[in-house]
């Protein structure tokens, strides 16, 4: 899975992630514009420093950062710092002012944001073989699988404590330990502020008894075949990440906190400023799909408050 997305010739050195799949940043200008709510609640907690970080992981080809500057007020984005941190190279025409980096700066006071990364932080996949030990699953560049040798250590402790697969053969799990420490690292490079992670996701009273393991290639689901033409991801087992002081909310409950609002416009609206009331009507239809239940608005925020209050 690392060498697939991330090693030469891997997916998300190759593509651009739009270009095969849609996410919240994609769907709507809403989304960004909530983001940029959200960093100036932790602006006002921070007591408004003179540079205010604004860190995106997994920033893509910078859609993210590029919005949420745009929905600033310019008295905050005056302080703004805006780090894109992705392993692919630098977009062309991206705004100088943004700095691309493989790594999160360490330090930053502000908001770091992980929209749909942690999915793709490569894992192991467990699977309860015919002697009902779970076993590491092993597979070929063509996508065959067989099971490999009995999972021992750290990655067995992180089962037992956060997935432990049923006792039926076939029963599969994913080993969300580098999740986890890949959270648990970004989360450090901040001294003060708040870090978000957003992601499809699912806690220990819900674990699916299959796993979630997919690839997606032209905006499609296709099997996970580790051949560097697809995204190869899976949920996130998001209770596991969260440290201290952290809270899990849904998509809708967060974006709704930040002014999302799927409602319809009055008609009146209609008759006193048509352009108007069709602006409205489409910003609403827009909210409605960011925090629908059964589509975005049930993605998991797992907020971290790192010296503040929690934002949201």
């Amino acid at each position: 899975m690392e060498r697939a997305l991330y090693g030469p010739g891997g997916f998300f050195l190759r593509h651009a992630p739009a270009a095969h799949f849609r996410t919240a940043v994609h769907a709507s200008p809403l989304f960004a514009g909530a983001v940029a709510r959200l960093l100036e609640r932790v602006d006002r907690a921070l007591g408004r420093p003179d540079a205010l970080a604004f860190v995106d992981i997994g920033a893509g080809r910078g859609e993210l950062v590029k919005g949420v500057l745009a929905a600033l007020p310019p008295d905050v984005g005056a302080r703004v710092r805006p780090y894109a941190v992705e392993r692919a190279p630098r977009p062309p025409g991206l705004d100088p002012a943004i700095a691309w980096r493989a790594e999160a700066p360490r330090g930053a006071v502000g908001l770091l944001f992980a929209n749909e990364w942690l999915d793709n932080v490569p894992l192991d996949v467990a699977e309860v073989g015919p002697d009902g030990v779970a076993r590491t699953v092993l597979v070929d560049g063509d996508g065959a699988e067989r099971l490999g040798p009995p999972v021992t250590g750290d990655d067995a402790a992180w089962l037992e404590r956060w997935w432990p697969p049923g006792p039926e053969p076939g029963t599969r799990a994913e080993i969300g330990l580098p999740r986890d420490k890949a959270w648990a690292d970004a989360v450090a490079t901040l001294a003060r502020g708040c870090a978000v992670a957003v992601d499809y996701a699912h806690t220990r009273d819900a674990r699916p008894p299959l796993g979630t393991l997919t690839g997606y290639r032209d905006g499609r689901a296709v099997p996970p075949v580790p051949d560097g033409d697809r995204d190869l991801t899976a949920h996130v087992a998001i209770d596991a990440c969260a440290g201290p002081g952290s809270a899990l909310l849904t998509q809708r409950r967060a974006l709704t906190a930040l002014g999302v609002d799927g409602r319809r416009p009055s008609l009146d609206l209609a008759t006193a400023d048509p352009v108007a009331y069709l602006r409205a009507l489409g910003a609403a239809g827009e909210a409605a799909e960011l925090t629908d239940p059964g589509g975005l608005g049930g993605f998991t925020w797992l907020v971290q408050p790192v010296g503040i209050p929690a934002p949201l």
